[in-house]
């Protein structure tokens, strides 16, 4: 009889349009009771002390006094650029890997730090050491004087699934052992200020003293260390990054054998492919990483690499979109050859790179330069001539500067004043006649512009007008 009335309901549910999850009962949401209590004491909250340096009050000057005078000294001391340092405190997470001590957690969290606390959900309190830390992955990793600790399982981030539970445990705002669950919102994130990391992107809430935590699956299996957050007011708005606990690993087993990590590099300044851009190159889709530049004296430069080629394989793996190639770069051991797949010109070519070692400072700062008095109206823009003293600022043999842009083409395609055209279709831009002759013969239909932009090459597609 249970059974009737249990099926009469839910058809009448179902005729109603009431929504129901498929699949899912009350029974099926997922019980975090037992994966918080068994990991929560490898958990541990992290406290730091920061000395920084004190600063003049803005707009404050000292008072012309003189120096017997009894305000003397008083104002001095409090206007004085070098006064007395102050400490500042700051709160983070992080969890025990090892039971010999070895604690992990986010580089940013002990940045600076002249001391470190850790304490664990018994209330024990130990002063940690900094092995080493990684600003690039932010990661680091710290060493307590302690035996016998709890630690966690480690999971493997490549098994995750979009849509997948996942729990974080934590000291939001320095609230210990906070447990917060959610699912993977998207795999292989890029963020503006990393491409060496696939971040994880999860909707779990995470707050300012999150940072440094573990990231878990529903096994109980650490599979990301949670390092940032999308906010505009500084809180949780449901867009947060852990970084693969495969790639904080790979940092950490570098950070103790060699005290630095190290990382593979291809020596090229990439973009993604847009779907205009993919119609100039002539491929039936976007995809890959377009190389905008290859720099000077880097393994690509020793290799058959050209400036618009489109990488759409590595090392046999396939890439969608531009940011999946900086990390298999990364972890690349140093002088491997590794093979290519490339588009160019609508064609396919092989390619063999032996991978260097990541420089500290792999970008190029270039100068501004200032436009000649001829000029060229084209395309809906004003261009200019470069003079040798520009072009050898700006690091290029040849190119054309842009002083104005109106409405037409080139503001349909990304150019902006300022920007310097180096190619178009292919074709080298050595002055302004040569522009002319290109732009004569373009055809009604997209065509990869390439410009010099402040400090970096950027491919744009272009198409010309009918009435051009």
């Amino acid at each position: 009889m249970c059974n009737y009335f249990a099926k009469l309901v839910l058809a009448s549910i179902m005729v109603l349009g009431i929504p129901v999850a498929w699949g899912l009962t009350a029974n099926d949401l997922p019980d975090f009771a037992e994966l918080v209590a068994a990991n929560a004491p490898a958990v541990v909250n992290i406290s730091t002390t920061q000395t920084l340096k004190g600063s003049r009050p803005r707009g404050f000057e000292m008072p012309d006094l003189p120096e017997d005078s009894p305000f003397h000294d008083f104002f001095r001391r409090f206007l004085d650029e070098d006064e007395l340092p102050r400490d500042a405190r700051s709160l983070g997470s992080g969890f025990v890997v090892s039971s010999d001590g070895y604690i992990l957690t986010s580089a940013h969290v002990i940045s600076d730090a002249t001391e470190i606390v850790v304490r664990f959900n018994d209330r024990r309190e130990f002063n940690a050491e900094v092995v080493g830390a990684d600003k690039r992955s932010d990661v680091a990793l710290l060493k307590v004087s302690a035996a016998d600790l709890p630690i966690v399982k480690i999971g493997n981030p490549g098994a995750l699934a979009v849509g997948e539970w996942v729990l974080a445990i934590g000291s939001p705002f320095g609230f210990e052992s906070t447990a917060t669950a959610g699912i993977v919102s998207a795999k292989g994130r890029s963020l503006p200020n990393e491409n060496y990391v696939p971040f994880i992107q999860t909707d779990v809430a995470i707050n300012p003293g999150n940072s440094g935590g573990p990231l878990f699956n529903l096994n109980g299996e650490v599979v990301g260390i949670n390092a940032q957050i999308y906010s505009r007011t500084g809180g949780f708005m449901g867009l947060s990054f852990a970084v693969p606990i495969d790639i904080a690993i790979r940092v950490t087993d570098q950070l103790k054998a060699k005290g630095k990590v190290t990382r593979g590099w291809l020596g090229v300044l990439i973009q993604d492919v847009t779907g205009d851009l993919a119609e100039s190159f002539a491929m039936s889709k976007p995809a890959g990483a377009l190389v905008s530049e290859i720099l000077p004296d880097s393994p690509a430069a020793k290799s058959d690499l050209k400036q618009g080629d489109i990488i759409v394989k590595y090392d046999g793996r396939n890439l969608d979109k531009m940011s999946d190639l900086p990390p298999l770069v990364g972890v690349t051991p140093i002088g491997e050859v590794v093979a290519l797949e490339v588009i160019r010109q609508g064609k396919s070519f092989d390619i063999e790179v032996r991978i260097g070692e990541l420089p500290g400072d792999a970008e190029r700062i270039l100068g501004a330069a200032a436009p000649l008095e001829k000029g060229l109206d084209v395309l809906g823009m004003t261009v200019e001539e470069l003079s040798q003293e520009q072009k050898e600022r700006l690091q290029i043999d040849q190119g054309v500067i842009v002083t104005e842009v109106g409405a037409g083409p080139a503001q349909k395609a990304g150019i902006v004043e300022g920007d310097v055209i180096v190619q178009i279709q292919g074709k080298e831009v050595a002055d302004l006649e040569v522009l002319q002759e290109i732009v004569d013969e373009l055809p009604e239909k997209s065509v990869p512009v390439l410009i010099k932009r402040e400090s970096r090459s950027t491919f744009l597609a272009l198409r010309k007008s009918p009435e051009e």
